[in-house]
């Protein structure tokens, strides 16, 4: 595969205009770097959204377990207390 390779990409009227709008809002010089700014921005999100997700998975993970230590401490807390 050569790199710098030409391709073209016909757009309906509607997404030419927001290319466009991108373009004139960005300070980008070419409708190619708007498209190529979109696809890093897509990247980034769908990074964030899977590392988001791990969290929330480990997290749910630890949850159990951090409740049952919780309450096996729970009655030790008030132990000795008058």
């Amino acid at each position: 595969m050569r790199s710098n390779t030409k391709s073209s990409i016909t757009l309906p009227a509607e997404e030419l205009r927001l290319v466009k709008s991108l373009k004139a809002r960005l300070r980008l010089k070419s409708n190619v770097e708007v498209v190529r700014h979109g696809l890093r921005m897509l990247a980034a999100s769908t990074e964030r959204h899977a590392l988001k997700e791990a969290y929330r998975k480990a997290s749910l993970a630890a949850r159990g377990a951090t409740l049952t230590e919780v309450a096996a401490l729970d009655d030790l807390a008030g132990e000795g207390i008058d």
